[in-house]
């Protein structure tokens, strides 16, 4: 299997594909195409979350701190329970994320 597989050629929302779980860990492939997260719609989770932007760009909101960019090989650790959201990808080609929640 190749992580670039089976991109879909239309994406009217962010595609989640588990790829690996467990109790304590969770491995999945994202894919944007020009989502963002709605302004009022944070993230809050329970685990920490280590997100590589493996294709393409994003820009990562966070609560009361500066918007972080991401660009292909860019990865970043977003602890548990810090309130981020997409705030912008690529509209015209697809950004794939490889995230680890543990």
């Amino acid at each position: 299997m190749n992580i670039f597989d089976a991109i879909p050629a239309e994406l009217p929302e962010e595609q989640f594909d588990k790829l690996v779980a467990s109790e304590n860990i969770k491995i999945e492939r994202i894919i944007s195409k020009g989502q963002s997260s709605p302004p009022s719609g944070w993230y809050d989770q329970e685990q920490s979350e280590w997100v590589l932007v493996l294709k393409g760009e994003a820009v990562l909101a966070f609560d009361g701190e500066p918007s972080v960019t991401l660009k292909k090989g860019d990865y970043i650790d977003i602890p548990a329970h810090k309130k981020h959201r997409v705030e912008w990808t690529l509209p015209d080609t697809e950004t794939v994320w490889l995230a680890v929640h543990y």
